[in-house]
């Protein structure tokens, strides 16, 4: 099943940024976007009558920066804020971060190369450049969100985060199946690392598809190589739109 039938006629699509539009980079701030990727992002949103939105752990202000001029739904930081389609603010009750912070900051300060990024609701430690000290940044940032109510730790791609425990990707998805103009769609959510596992699930639950990036286990349905394949899918898919009375 190509991409082109997975979205038509009537899908309501979710994607996630870093590793799945766009390639990963060695800091969150090197992210290169390429220019046409923002146009078919534009002409997507107008095939599917504005059900495209983006699923992401990065805050919303920065995905908009990326993406600029384009405005898009928007779930960020896993979900602990969301903008809908009609660009109402929806945010989470967020929870004290100082314990986790401070003993992200600690570690940092004690190791080059470890990068801490202060999100709203949400403390990232990424270790990118220390692979090394995978297991010390995880038993760091356990320790701190054991002692720190109502936060959850979540492993990504060289990155441990301590986020709201009621925050996620799949509960940002269903609160827009919940809307206009998503509901009623189909919906498909396109992503890269385990932290999209659970977007996965929750789409094919509702008896939609997931797709992941890349490789490693998963229980996406479907599998797509790498960030450059999918945007070549994703302008294929542009290509051969449907008639609007199809």
């Amino acid at each position: 099943m190509t991409l082109v039938e997975i979205l038509y006629p009537s899908c309501a699509l979710f994607l996630d940024f870093d590793g799945t539009m766009v390639d990963i980079a060695p800091q969150p701030n090197a992210v290169e976007v390429p220019r046409h990727l923002i146009g078919v992002l534009h002409e997507l949103k107008d095939c599917l009558q504005g059900a495209v939105a983006v699923i992401s752990g990065r805050p919303i202000a920065q995905l908009d920066a990326f993406l600029q001029p384009l405005q898009l739904a928007v779930a960020g930081v896993h979900g602990a804020e969301r903008r809908d389609a009609h660009g109402e603010l929806h945010l989470l009750n967020t929870h004290p971060l100082d314990q986790v912070e401070a003993a992200a900051r600690s570690l940092s300060f004690a190791h080059a190369g470890l990068l801490v990024e202060n999100k709203r609701g949400s403390i990232a430690l990424h270790y990118r450049q220390r692979p090394d000290l995978e297991e010390l940044c995880l038993a760091t940032m356990q320790a701190a969100v054991d002692t720190s109510p109502g936060l959850a730790l979540m492993r990504g791609k060289m990155v441990v985060e301590a986020k709201p425990g009621g925050a996620s990707k799949g509960r940002a998805i269903e609160d827009f199946l919940q809307e206009a103009p998503f509901a009623g769609r189909t919906p498909v959510f396109i992503g890269d690392d385990v932290t999209d596992e659970v977007g996965f699930s929750t789409v094919q639950g509702l008896g939609g598809i997931g797709v992941k990036v890349g490789e490693g286990p998963s229980v996406a349905w479907r599998r797509i190589a790498d960030p450059a394949t999918l945007r070549r899918e994703l302008e294929a898919a542009v290509a051969a739109r449907p008639t609007r009375n199809q």
